[in-house]
């Protein structure tokens, strides 16, 4: 199985909870998954023992820490943390909330997944997704 196919697997097998937690709450707050070394998804959450309310940047950066712990252990092939954004769509000066999807793996892909959308009268109305290029700061040093 190629790479990318891996990584979309991943993205495919997390992306419903947070579109789940959109429809029932109209927010999530950041979590994330990753595929262990046999190829099975476990979701992953996180929270901040100090505060009730964690800001979502600090929940983030705890995943990140915790997935790089992962990686040099061998613990896992591939990533993804998923969080709120505001982004600016293509081809467009207009910004929306998207799903973020940050994407990696051991053997080097690494993606920016966006779904952005719109919640009115209580319903959640997705736009088409876009990505680019990730960051690649989870397996760097594997």
């Amino acid at each position: 199985m190629t790479t990318k196919r891996e990584s979309e697997i991943l993205l495919f097998g997390i992306l419903p909870l947070a579109k789940k937690m959109l429809k029932e709450y109209g927010e999530f707050h950041p979590y994330g998954g990753y595929l262990d070394c046999e190829g099975k998804i476990v979701e992953v959450g996180v929270d901040d023992p100090d505060t009730e309310y964690p800001k979502g940047r600090d929940l983030v950066y705890v995943l990140k820490s915790r997935f790089r712990e992962m990686a040099s252990a061998n613990e896992c092939k591939a990533v993804a943390v998923v969080f709120n954004v505001i982004v600016t769509l293509p081809d467009s000066e207009n910004k929306s909330d998207a799903i973020q999807v940050s994407i990696e793996h051991v053997d080097g892909y690494s993606a920016e997944v966006f779904l952005p959308y719109r919640i009115s009268d209580g319903e959640v109305a997705y736009r088409d997704v876009f990505s680019q290029e990730g960051k690649h700061d989870i397996f760097e040093s594997s």
